[in-house]
């Protein structure tokens, strides 16, 4: 009798226990769907006191609305002399904007390497365990990360472990010359990454320079994981090959479990996901050109992002960052002229599997062709809600917050012919979020099938932006795009007289 009360008791609880779905342990990582902020410190913020920090500098500070320009090479500098030029920003600086990047809607902060180096991109590194004095002390390096964290965000660094600055003490000690590759077969005695003798490559294959980056207990990665960031953005991560970068992610998360380590590798995202927790996916700009172009309709386009899903997975997609541009592309408001398209890249790049990653600037239209002009300083006079595209932003990553689906939800692509559309989805109808985009120059007219089982039929769906409503007959929705378009769907929920036909649906 009393086996058979217990076994009753244990499965009364064991009916009436929800466990945890897969999208409820996706969102517990901090990791997935997460958006990220890109900042160049040297210009993001504009420094308060120029002249008080002109002797950190080899040249006189340049004016903030001063556009860099690009210069001949110096063979003397052995690099560009506009990779000396400097405006000034610091960590103070960064500091001071974290509320306006909270607000924004981002989660992380990434800047550009921030270590001792001569140049203002500072790939060069001269001291890995020291912060720029141009940007600050670790004191100021500790206050942002406590910063970040007080607010809930948090910090990822640039790790540039596949080659270091010419000036590095490392590279000029003789005890350390099997650091790195030494040979008359090279102009300058020692090889370059890519042929650039002011960044010696690192032997990575000697287990001395890999102790020191990573494996070390005292090593770079080690000591700023225990310092506090919360993950590593591994520079030119495909030259470091699939099986250092297994092994420095394996050192970050022994580390610091829970610790995010994504790699630049910009091709297609897939085969890299035991290496790394994520890579580069530009696979909205590029997207957008090809079905904006015509070489590309957006039924394929479809597929190719159902290929990429099964690929790559979900889970390694989610916690790969989503780019339209960054410091080493043009500007998106360069490389693409046409607004909607523009609107049509930043819809992919925002609703796609993936962790957004926002160039500094990207928000409100900065423009600039290439390095350097794709690295001016930040115009704050552009943060306007007036200026559509950082509207816009705000919009999207407002949505992104309300709608979990499109942090951690599935990808469903539908079968479309000229439209490309798909739906990201959980286990909550209410969730669902369903993007369909007109990427041609001509209206389109076409009937869509939902595939959301959940969405009763004569249920509707609104567009977030213009609130325009779709109906769903049988799972099937008639849908008049305009040139050009986007529309990002929602399902409507108002009780009627108290009423929902959904009261019951999860």
């Amino acid at each position: 009798m009393l086996l058979g009360s217990v076994a009753c008791i244990f499965g009364a609880s064991l009916s009436t226990m929800t466990l945890p779905s897969r999208f409820d342990e996706r969102a517990k990582d901090w990791r997935n769907g997460a958006v990220v902020y890109q900042v160049f410190v040297d210009r993001f913020a504009e420094p308060t006191n120029p002249s008080a920090k002109q002797r950190l500098y080899p040249t006189p500070l340049r004016e903030w609305h001063q556009t860099p320009k690009a210069t001949a090479f110096d063979p003397v500098l052995k690099t560009y002399p506009h990779v000396r030029e400097f405006w000034g920003g610091d960590l103070a600086g960064l500091r001071s904007k974290l509320d306006y990047i909270k607000d924004l809607g981002a989660d992380v902060v990434y800047p550009l390497p921030i270590f001792k180096s001569p140049s203002n991109h500072k790939y060069d590194t001269e001291d890995y365990f020291a912060v720029d004095p141009q940007y600050g002390t670790e004191a100021d390096l500790k206050g942002l990360i406590a910063d970040l964290h007080r607010r809930g965000m948090r910090l990822m660094l640039d790790g540039v472990f596949n080659h270091i600055g010419e000036a590095s003490k490392v590279f000029r000690d003789p005890a350390k010359k099997d650091w790195f590759f030494f040979g008359s077969e090279y102009p300058e005695g020692y090889r370059g990454w890519a042929g650039v003798s002011s960044l010696p490559a690192l032997r990575l294959e000697n287990p001395a320079v890999r102790d020191y980056l990573w494996n070390g207990r005292d090593s770079v990665l080690r000591h700023y994981l225990r310092m506090g960031i919360d993950g590593w953005r591994l520079d030119v991560a495909f030259e470091l090959g699939p099986l250092f970068l297994k092994e420095i992610t394996e050192a970050a998360h022994r580390t610091k479990p829970g610790s995010a380590v994504v790699g630049e590798i910009s091709g297609y995202p897939a085969g890299w996901e035991e290496a790394v927790d994520g890579t580069f996916n530009f696979t909205p700009v590029a997207l957008t050109k090809a079905i904006g172009s015509g070489m590309m309709t957006g039924g394929q386009a479809g597929r190719m992002l159902a290929h990429m899903v099964d690929d790559a997975g979900i889970d390694s997609l989610l916690k790969s960052w989503l780019l339209v541009e960054n410091h080493d592309t043009p500007r998106l408001a360069s490389d693409m002229g046409d607004e909607s398209l523009r609107q049509i890249a930043m819809t992919l790049q925002l609703t796609l599997p993936g962790s957004p990653c926002l160039y500094y600037g990207e928000e409100i239209g900065m423009e600039g062709k290439g390095d350097p002009e794709n690295r001016a300083p930040m115009q704050w006079g552009h943060v306007d809600l007036s200026n559509f595209f950082y509207r816009r932003t705000k919009e999207l990553l407002r949505l992104r917050r309300d709608q979990r689906s499109l942090r951690v939800g599935d990808l469903t692509v539908l079968d479309t012919n000229k439209l490309l559309g798909y739906a990201r989805t959980t286990d909550r109808l209410r969730e669902t979020t369903i993007v369909l985009i007109n990427p041609t120059v001509e209206r389109v007219r076409e009937t869509v099938a939902t595939r959301v089982g959940r969405l009763m039929s004569w249920g509707e769906l609104r567009d977030v932006s213009t609130l325009r409503r779709l109906r769903s007959i049988n799972g099937f929705m008639e849908v008049d795009m305009s040139p050009r378009s986007v529309l990002i769907l929602t399902p409507v929920d108002e009780k009627n007289g108290g009423y929902s036909p959904y009261d019951r649906i999860p």
